[in-house]
């Protein structure tokens, strides 16, 4: 992707979330050597909610809520950048959340106009 295409990315993807809370869940491809390590550095982070040490294409599945789309941005870009031993993230933003801990979510009303 190129320079201008990511940060017209970047700029769609802030607008649409704004300042409303994110939750995602982060796949991690890490040296194995060290899984315990660095899954132990990453359930360290406070937005950080489960950690799991999974097997098949990923190494590691976090799953994250931040303040706002800016919060998770900066957990990608500097916090787990400086973890040694990830050698590759891809982040999946949750759109809608039907069923979580065991709960069915209610459906949210769509605001009258």
């Amino acid at each position: 992707m190129e320079e201008k295409d990511k940060k017209e990315y970047e700029e769609i993807i802030s607008s649409y979330y704004g300042e409303d809370q994110v939750a995602a869940l982060v796949n991690f491809k890490i040296d194995t050597k060290g899984s315990d390590m660095v899954a132990q550095k990453i359930a360290e982070f406070n937005y950080v909610e489960d950690v799991f040490l999974v097997t098949g294409d990923t190494d590691i599945i976090a799953k994250a809520r931040f303040p706002n789309y800016a919060a998770l941005k900066k957990f990608i870009v500097d916090d787990v950048a400086s973890i040694e031993g990830v050698k590759e993230t891809k982040t999946f933003m949750v759109v809608t959340t039907f069923k979580e801990r065991g709960k069915i979510k209610e459906p949210e009303e769509e605001p009258k106009e």
